[in-house]
């Protein structure tokens, strides 16, 4: 990563000891200054609004699927992705200082990540569970309250940040829990922020009205060996019944790309290239 990006500011959707705080030191390192935002609109307005360098969002889950309030603002917005990271994700009931697990009557937190946790909800019945804002929030208002009978769910960062208790560690009921991130700039500083190793793509298309429009815009990526890693389909907001499609694609060398594209291009009547940048390290490999 490039060293300017080293040191910027990031803005993230949720509370400081958010999931997407922990992704953005992951990728970027500590010397960072992470800018939290109270949602994914106000997230995607904090460069224009000069409060932030780039943006760091979760674009993907591998238990929920797409984000797709994200892929609707990228689509809307001047950005493009220059990197991406993947983040375990893991799951901890966090309290004030004297709680007990025993003592719990409500555990709050992102309603994802309740349905995440299923398991020890069934294990403990008769802790409440309530829906908030995101995971991190959860345990600022358990720390706030200052009431041990009260907890949230949220990683370990956010534990940390508010100096809780972590009282059960890991209750996400799939250890297969993993989030991809993807780190945006303005599309005009994306080229100083390019990597050698930039072979990933991810773009957004709309077909042309005839039979056969889907496979003449896949065939392009078939034809010169590039990986077609996921398609997605979007209704289009304003145009009812009618769609555009969200892929990611891989090749070993950027000319494969650049060749596929060109006849994407032809085959399609909307394409928007949304990054180029390298492929974060797979889990387990």
């Amino acid at each position: 990563m490039s060293l300017v990006l080293e040191k910027a500011r990031v803005a993230f959707q949720g509370e400081p000891g958010a999931f997407s705080e922990a992704a953005a030191l992951q990728l970027l390192g500590t010397g960072i200054a992470t800018v939290p935002r109270p949602t994914f609109d106000a997230a995607f307005r904090a460069i224009a609004e000069g409060l932030a360098d780039a943006l760091l969002a979760p674009v993907e889950n591998t238990l929920a699927g797409s984000v797709v309030r994200v892929y609707d603002l990228l689509l809307e917005s001047n950005l493009s992705i220059v990197a991406e990271t993947i983040l375990p994700i893991e799951h901890h009931v966090i309290g004030c200082p004297g709680a007990t697990l025993e003592g719990l009557q409500v555990v709050a937190s992102h309603p994802m990540a309740l349905a995440q946790c299923e398991q020890f909800f069934i294990s403990h019945p008769q802790v409440k569970r309530v829906p908030t804002e995101d995971t991190a929030g959860s345990v600022k208002e358990a720390l706030a309250r200052g009431d041990k009978s009260f907890a949230g769910i949220a990683g370990r960062r956010a534990a940390e940040y508010y100096r809780g208790v972590i009282l059960a560690e890991n209750i996400q009921d799939n250890e297969e829990n993993f989030t991809r991130f993807v780190l945006l700039v303005p599309e005009n500083e994306a080229t100083k922020h390019m990597r050698p190793n930039a072979h990933k793509m991810s773009l957004a298309m709309r077909l042309a009205h005839r039979p056969g429009a889907l496979l003449a815009s896949l065939e392009p990526f078939a034809k010169y060996s590039v990986n077609l890693q996921k398609i997605e389909s979007r209704p289009i907001h304003g145009s009812p019944w009618e769609y555009q499609f969200f892929l990611d694609v891989e090749a070993k060398e950027e000319l494969r790309l650049e060749q596929a594209l060109a006849e994407v291009r032809t085959a399609t009547s909307f394409v928007r290239v949304l990054g180029l940048y390298p492929a974060a390290q797979r889990a387990g490999a």
